[in-house]
């Protein structure tokens, strides 16, 4: 089985980066130590490798399918789902009144990259079901919470995400799923649904769908959206699923990755009337929606980064062992062959992975972290807190899941012929990392959030924090030697970063909302740079401090630190100032493109 995680790197992250073991000194967490965290993340790493890495290929191989009307997957997803819910992560995170270990968001995060990294599709259906949990803990009533949050908490019942529509993918303001008071609170929803994932199948008692509909006689756009709860069998006064509620399986969408999750085509109100709950207030689902979203978002950039990583590890360990070539030096076709690592090339790829995985590792984990202060951290900085993670959420997404999908592409190209056969992995998480940069939102979806929202949201606060932030951790490097021509990197990254956007906000009265979002991408790839060089530093910093006491494997281990961060200052970092530079020209080539020239 190939190695599909470093749990010295996922350890160096949580607590030489973030120290995450104090945070059993804020009062949520006071019953936990580090040993804890361990325990669970040994506990993870022990599910994820027996019961989700052994079924990987399988499940890609052989496809969710339907017969006699329902959907068959292999047998060996349903014990993963077993397995995951006998060790009590559905709810780990929740309070203890509600069953769970009230466990950091930070440390869930790195449960969770487990499976992602051991088996991407089969994790799906955990990852959706915590999702929508999270959700009804903010906004269900009591009772609601009573009836479904319970079950699915206990990993009984699972639950999905339900957007998109055939004629509205990304363009939510579009739907036109109704739904019709029925008089008893209730409402009768018709319409269907299209890309939902785990949206079908036999895994669990119920599915709890969160439908996003318009109530009939609601203003069209997105104020015009409500959230209900729609479950595929209704709910007796005994709280268990009884009779269908006419939630119809209309097929199945065959991907070219994640192939182990369902993909639906739903239709609700087909064949009898399906019946919804409204969630909070009329007119209010996109915004409760978003919290579900932006759980979600950050959670694909975690997963594009354990798909890269896995890709990373394989290709690392194949090129250990390949034998082929000599040194350029060497003219003695009878000598030895050497392992291709000694190829200065190999070794490039391998770095620019290294320097993308683990740098988009220290990004989703921070992030993570930054879920926590929200929550437990000093009330006088979560104003702050808040606005630095907005800012930070469509790179956390779209960052990883780009730059993963050319580090995957590396790690084929270490392999060879190798790479893109069935016998290795990697085509695999190369076919299944393509759907990160469509998942929640595409790349131009991020780019405008960021530009156009998150950038200038408080009077550009966000952006304000994150450059404190940075400024703080360049200060702090500059004792501790080696880690100049990093920091050199990253201060003109920050400076053109900074000029570029201050340049495009003095110019946007002038422009025009259209013109102004243009290259909403080069800032996304800008400010995206920007943040990994800034992760890289805090990295490099540890190792710096460490390594003198460092020996063996660890003193190798910081080592590679540093010259990653090295590599990524020299190798990408530069690659800020084109980005900048178009972004602050405004340029119009995209523009002005009249769709008759194409």
């Amino acid at each position: 089985m190939a190695p599909f995680l470093s749990r010295r790197d996922l350890q160096f992250q949580l607590y030489e980066v973030l120290d995450t073991a104090a945070l059993p000194s804020r009062s949520r967490f006071a019953e936990h130590s580090r040993e804890v965290y361990d325990d669970v993340l040994a506990l993870a790493y022990n599910v994820a490798e027996r019961y989700f890495a052994n079924h990987t290929r399988e499940a890609d191989l052989n496809e969710p399918h339907v017969i006699g009307g329902k959907v068959k997957l292999v047998p060996a997803v349903a014990e993963a789902m077993r397995a995951f819910r006998d060790a009590g992560f559905f709810s780990a995170h929740h309070d203890e009144a509600l069953g769970g270990l009230q466990l950091p968001w930070v440390v869930m995060q790195a449960v969770q990259a487990h499976f992602q990294a051991a088996n991407i599709g089969s994790s799906g259906y955990p990852f959706l079901t915590i999702g929508n949990a999270n959700l009804l803990r903010e906004f269900a009533s009591e009772e609601q919470k009573q009836k479904y949050l319970m079950p699915l908490l206990e990993g009984r019942w699972f639950g999905t995400m339900a957007l998109s529509e055939p004629h509205a993918g990304s363009g939510l303001a579009d739907i036109t799923t109704t739904a019709t008071p029925r008089g008893d609170g209730t409402y009768a929803i018709t319409g269907t649904k299209m890309w939902i994932s785990g949206g079908e199948h036999e895994l669990s008692e119920n599915i709890v769908h969160l439908v996003l509909a318009r109530i009939k006689g609601a203003p069209a756009g997105v104020k015009g959206i409500s959230l209900f709860i729609v479950p595929r069998y209704r709910v007796g006064e005994d709280g268990k699923p009884g009779a269908s509620n006419h939630v119809v399986l209309a097929g199945l969408n065959h991907k070219m990755g994640y192939r182990g999750t369902t993909n639906t085509l739903l239709n609700f109100g087909e064949g009898g009337e399906t019946v919804g709950e409204l969630v909070g207030q009329p007119g209010r689902g996109l915004g409760h929606m978003f919290h579900m979203m932006n759980e979600a978002r950050i959670g694909v950039g975690m997963g594009a980064v354990m798909l890269g990583y896995a890709g990373y590890l394989a290709s690392l360990e194949y090129a250990r062992e390949r034998r082929q070539g000599r040194h350029a030096g060497n003219k003695d076709p009878e000598s030895e062959t050497v392992p291709i690592i000694r190829h200065a090339d190999v070794r490039r790829l391998l770095l620019r992975q290294k320097s993308v995985v683990e740098g988009s590792l220290a990004l989703g984990l921070y992030a993570s972290s930054l879920v926590d202060d929200l929550h437990t951290g000093p009330e006088e900085g979560r104003t702050d807190t808040a606005l630095l993670l907005d800012l930070l959420t469509p790179i956390v997404k779209s960052w990883p899941s780009k730059y993963s999908q050319e580090a995957l592409s590396d790690a084929i190209q270490v392999m060879g012929g190798a790479g893109y056969t069935r016998d290795y992995p990697v085509e695999m998480y190369y076919r299944d990392n393509r759907l990160n940069p469509i998942h929640e939102g595409t790349e131009g979806i991020q780019g405008n959030d960021l530009l156009g929202r998150k950038v200038t949201q408080s009077g550009g606060r966000g952006l304000e924090v994150l450059l404190a932030r940075i400024g703080a951790d360049l200060t702090a490097s500059e004792e501790l030697g080696g880690l100049g021509e990093i920091r050199e990197a990253l201060q003109k990254a920050v400076a053109q970063s900074s000029a570029a956007l201050l340049t495009l906000l003095r110019q946007a009265p002038e422009l025009g909302p259209d013109l102004y979002l243009a290259n909403a991408n080069s800032a996304l790839e800008m400010l995206g740079h920007t943040v990994i060089g800034w992760m890289w530093l805090r990295q490099a910093a540890v190792a710096a401090r460490t390594l003198p006491q460092a020996r063996g494997d660890d003193a190798d281990f910081y080592r590679g630190k540093l010259h990653a961060a090295r590599f990524f200052a020299v190798h990408e970092l530069p690659k800020v100032r084109a980005h900048a530079d178009l972004l602050a020209s405004a340029d119009r080539t995209t523009f002005d493109m009249e769709e008759a020239w194409f």
